[in-house]
């Protein structure tokens, strides 16, 4: 079974992550969600509290096929100050997937791996500051690195993660099943 680290930090946005962990999880995909600091509960952008379930700190990128990232201005600045999150997204980019969204693409280009090609919320645009910008697709794919704009997108990043780990049978049986016919 396929396996994700999806970290939350206050202020994430939380549409995106649970999105993801939904679509995710419908998918086949084994989800962990990861919080930084003490506290297993974050608090999100919007006032929506999630309980995570592991520390950052004892996440092994050994242990995952990829790590991906929920946007929110707030634990987007988290995750990008964090050693531990820096460190693992590059090790999950030596021979693993990443993937961010919204304003989190901040963090992959921090952490020295956002791909050329990219996409992200468009205000974030000029703070991310790389070149590759795309506005014309809802999720890019650029090798092992994958991107997606903002709120509105985030099934449809969820089923292009699923379709990478799982395959394009199980991201259609997600869609079917979600009577998604936007993505």
């Amino acid at each position: 079974m396929a396996k994700v680290v999806l970290p939350l930090a206050k202020g994430f946005e939380e549409l995106e992550a649970v999105a993801l962990i939904d679509v995710m999880r419908r998918g086949g995909i084994e989800v962990c969600i990861a919080y930084l600091g003490q506290e297993p509960t974050v608090l999100g952008a919007n006032g929506i509290t999630i309980v995570a379930e592991t520390p950052i700190s004892e996440i092994d990128s050994g242990l995952f096929d990829m790590m991906v990232l929920p946007g929110g201005w707030g634990g987007t600045y988290a995750l990008a100050e964090d050693a531990k999150v820096i460190s693992l997204l590059q090790e999950f980019k030596v021979n693993k997937i990443v993937g961010a969204m919204c304003a989190a693409p901040y963090v992959l280009k921090k952490a020295g791996v956002l791909g050329h090609d990219y996409t992200c919320y468009p205000g974030s645009r000029d703070e991310i500051n790389h070149p590759g910008y795309r506005e014309d697709s809802k999720v890019v794919v650029d090798g092992n690195v994958l991107t997606s704009k903002g709120p509105g997108t985030a099934v449809c990043f969820g089923l292009a993660i699923v379709e990478r780990l799982v395959g394009a049978q199980a991201m259609q049986s997600v869609k079917e099943g979600m009577l998604i016919d936007y993505c």
